[in-house]
Formats: structure tokens, C-alpha cells, sequence
């Protein structure tokens, strides 16, 4: 139960008391039991993703993505009050800059941040991005080039591909994550980045999902 950030340990024991919790129907005795949590009720509900948390969540600009309340608004304050407290933590698989909005996925796996933030896996990742002004046709070259430097970095950045829109808009796909790399890439050719938005994250679209909203997606195998 604390696992899944309903009560601490000495909490369960006064609830398994007063038969709030059940096992297969039949009110629990006992802590030291383990149990699948699927079988598990409390207060004759299911538990709360008893196999772990896997959302889709749409980022609202001015949200940053961080545990610490004291350094702004925080995205965690926009889910429920009880996966603050699950153990693991839920948290978000990488990061957007608070003034950036879009796809973030959120896990209490800690497998899978692992996994999709490694940069062995090139996860790709699509951005939808204004500048401050119109960008050059050559630059789809320079991106996909993979020999683009940013400002304080030795290596250059990993292949990207980028997508002239109109006027200065771009889509740009990245299969890394450094320390605000749209920004520092477009910083290199003199450009500023005016909005930036998260569509995609691996296999993962955005679609019409609001903003400050989640929706619940399979584990993968």
C-alpha cells in the first residue's frame, strides 16, 4: 500500500484493523503477506495501477519538470496528490524546459527512464519550433551532417533532420538529449528560438491530448 502511495507501513496496519483492505474479497490479517495488488481492494476499490504508472502527459509552458516545489510550478502538481507518494516516485522520462510545452512520458519504472533516456537507444524525439527568424534551406544539411557544434561543446551533435515550414517555422527530430539542445543547435546559426513543442517521443504522438492532461498507455514488453 505504500508502494502505491496510499498509506505509510504503520498506517496499513490500523486500516487492515478496520478491514479497509481485502484480498480477493476477504479482509487482510496480516502485512507480511505479499500479494499480487491486482487482488487487492481497498475500501472495496481496485488499487490505484497496481503494475505501475505509464501515462502520456501534455507539458503547459511555464511548468518545469522537477520534484523540488520551491523552484516554481511544478508538473507533478498537476496529477493525483496519491502518486506523489508511490515509491518509486513517478517521473518524467527526461525533461522540456519550463518555458517549452508538449509530450512527456511519465513512469514510476525506473527500467524504462533508463532505457529511453540511454543514449545507446537514440530515442527520437519531434519538435515543432518558431524562430525568431526565417531559417536558411541550407541548414537541413547542416543538421543532418552530424557535424554541428553548440557553443561550450567538443562534440558535435548527432544527425538531425530538420523540416523548413513557412516562415519560421521547423520541425526538427533529434535522437539526443543534451542540456538544452534544440535551443543551443538553432543558437549556433545565430537563431532564437521563439516556442518550442514536443510532439513525438519514440513511438509516442502527442495527438490532441490538452495540456495538463495525461492518458494511460500499455507497458511494452
Amino acid at each position: 500500500m505504500s508502494q502505491c502511495g496510499y498509506c505509510s507501513r504503520g498506517e496499513a496496519k490500523g486500516w487492515i484493523k478496520r478491514d479497509r483492505i481485502t484480498v480477493d474479497g476477504v479482509p487482510a490479517d496480516s502485512l507480511e503477506v505479499r500479494v499480487d495488488p491486482s487482488r487487492v481492494r481497498v475500501d472495496g476499490e481496485s488499487v490505484d495501477h497496481p503494475d505501475g504508472i505509464l501515462v502520456l502527459f501534455h507539458k503547459p509552458v511555464g511548468t518545469i519538470c522537477t520534484h523540488e516545489e520551491e523552484e516554481g510550478k511544478i508538473i507533478y502538481e498537476l496529477l493525483p496528490e496519491r502518486w506523489k507518494r508511490r515509491n518509486p516516485p513517478v517521473s518524467s522520462v527526461g525533461r522540456l524546459d519550463k518555458d517549452a510545452s508538449g509530450l512527456l512520458v511519465l513512469t514510476d519504472q525506473g527500467h524504462l527512464v533508463q532505457r529511453w533516456t540511454s543514449p545507446r537507444h537514440h530515442v527520437a524525439k519531434l519538435y515543432e519550433v518558431t524562430l525568431d527568424r526565417e531559417p536558411s534551406p541550407e541548414w537541413v544539411e547542416v543538421f543532418a551532417s552530424g557535424t554541428l557544434k553548440m557553443l561550450g561543446d567538443a562534440k558535435p551533435c548527432a544527425p538531425a533532420r530538420l523540416e523548413l515550414g513557412t516562415g519560421c517555422q521547423v520541425r526538427l527530430e533529434l535522437t539526443e538529449g543534451r542540456y538544452h539542445q534544440v535551443k543551443r543547435m538553432f543558437g549556433a546559426l545565430d537563431a532564437v528560438v521563439i516556442t518550442l513543442h514536443r510532439t513525438r517521443f519514440g513511438p509516442y504522438e502527442l495527438g490532441d491530448l490538452a495540456p495538463g492532461t495525461w492518458v494511460d498507455i500499455p507497458m511494452p514488453e
